[in-house]
């Protein structure tokens, strides 16, 4: 084993502030049951950042919202979802909602369906600490301005008095950040928080983000399509696809030495600064599986160049990568090991 084993284990003895066992995630729709989520286990520990990775409709937002019981009306979820032992599945609304928003929080994709339009900033924040710390609303301004300024609002106490519509697209996902980091929760949520922002704002924002983990070690599961925008941020890495996770492992393990073709895949499919910037980029052949029918066998198979006859009759099971050089505990869902040694030295070499 390698010399960062020692951290690696002293990590695995932190306890995860959310422990997500067995969890599956169904919608029942007029054309049948759409199978959102499937079978996920994942742990997301004090200080940490997870990046949930994946394609558009590979589960990641259903993941998290069944997390912060936010699911539409026709959703229901079974397995375990634990905060700090506490199991959320099942818990009951009033309780739940204790929690969400206090000890959880979640940053939306788009501010400015999260804000509302009606209300200035100053009221929507000091609600959050009225309702959730039992703040007056002196002390609840004076918070709320002080978060503004923790995530660089210039102009803090005149812009406290606006509406949404009066700041830019990087002012509001700061806002939003502000909101949800209020109450100081344990873990922050965010769901493609840089996706709709230029390049210099995401960059800002993700920078933002890496801060208050720092200042506060507040855990932070972030949810995105993009690996590059994990690539500075995150500790821990979980790729999605069809709603399982068919590779988790620390973002040294999935940058340098992806066990899976989809990861591969998404590697491959990332523009490079070194790269020849006239070549087309490579690209995962075909489209991800209808939610409402999925595949027998292995999920990617039919996109998977490595697939073979065992890929067709049998789900691979999430199982530990064996290699040395992991830096921590690397699991994949993956037949290539233990049926085709040199498409897996292949695979293995491919970044």
């Amino acid at each position: 084993m390698t010399g960062t084993d020692g951290a690696a284990d002293r990590a695995e003895k932190v306890e995860p502030i959310l422990s997500i066992r067995d969890l599956v995630t169904r919608f029942e729709t007029g054309d049948g049951t759409v199978s959102a989520v499937n079978n996920v286990s994942l742990d997301i520990r004090p200080g940490e950042t997870l990046g949930v990775v994946g394609e558009s409709g590979s589960g990641k937002s259903q993941l998290m919202l069944s997390v912060m019981g936010l699911l539409a009306s026709n959703g229901r979820v079974s397995g375990s979802v634990r905060y700090r032992g506490q199991e959320l599945v099942g818990l009951k609304p009033t309780a739940l909602a204790a929690i969400r928003g206090s000890r959880i929080a979640m940053i939306f994709q788009d501010p400015m369906t999260s804000l509302n339009p009606y209300l200035t900033i100053e009221r929507q924040m000091t609600e959050v600490l009225i309702q959730h710390k039992g703040m007056d609303r002196t002390a609840a301004a004076r918070r709320s301005l002080d978060m503004l300024d923790m995530v660089r609002i210039p102009d803090a106490r005149r812009r406290f008095k606006l509406y949404p519509h009066e700041f830019s697209g990087g002012m509001r996902q700061r806002v939003m950040i502000a909101i949800a980091l209020l109450c100081q929760p344990d873990l922050l949520i965010a769901d493609e928080p840089t996706t709709a922002l230029d390049v210099t704002i995401q960059a800002q924002i993700l920078d933002l983000m890496a801060d208050l983990k720092r200042e506060f070690n507040t855990a932070i599961a972030l949810i995105t399509h993009d690996l590059g925008v994990i690539a500075g941020i995150a500790d821990q890495v979980a790729v999605m696809y069809a709603g399982r996770i068919v590779e988790n492992g620390s973002i040294e393990d999935i940058f340098y030495r992806p066990g899976h073709p989809y990861t591969e895949g998404l590697l491959k499919s990332m523009p490079r600064l070194n790269g020849d910037t006239d070549a087309d980029l490579p690209s995962i052949g075909g489209t991800p599986p209808n939610l409402n029918n999925l595949p027998k066998g292995c999920s990617f198979r039919p996109r998977c160049g490595y697939a073979e006859p065992v890929c067709e009759r049998e789900a691979p099971a999430l199982r530990l990568v064996n290699d040395s050089r992991s830096a921590g505990p690397h699991t994949r869902a993956c037949h290539l090991q233990s049926h085709s040694p040199a498409a897996a030295v292949r695979l293995g070499s491919a970044s």
